[in-house]
């Protein structure tokens, strides 16, 4: 197998303090749309419109990958939590002391009765 030697970039290529380009901003809206799916004390509060330079889109992309990996072992750590053992008895939260007072009813008469009771006119 060949080797392919990459010569390495110049020091002055790397500028943390250079405008970032069109292409690192839409990264940082893309990261932002994924920062609103997660829970809330994930979020970083950082205002994307006010990132200007690489070094800013650089330390919010960073920010924000940390959060989404911490999210997923959280969950996962979550997942992973032993249920409590599920017993074979009945377990009652309350019980009655006393007999239950008896439900009154009223007693209707039937048709036949109240033909019988009523007068005729």
């Amino acid at each position: 197998m060949t080797t392919i030697h990459v010569p390495r970039p110049p020091k002055s290529s790397m500028n943390p303090n250079r405008p970032a380009s069109s292409l690192l901003l839409t990264q940082v809206e893309q990261m932002h749309a994924a920062e609103k799916r997660l829970p809330l004390r994930y979020r970083t509060d950082i205002y994307i419109n006010a990132i200007r330079t690489e070094r800013e889109a650089a330390r919010y992309i960073r920010e924000v990958t940390e959060a989404i990996h911490q999210a997923h072992a959280d969950a996962a750590r979550s997942r992973l939590q032993r249920t409590p053992k599920r017993t074979r008895t009945l377990q009652i939260a309350a019980a009655a002391d006393e007999k239950p007072a008896p439900v009154r009813t009223i007693k209707r008469a039937s048709k036949k009765e109240n033909s019988k009771t009523r007068p005729k006119k």
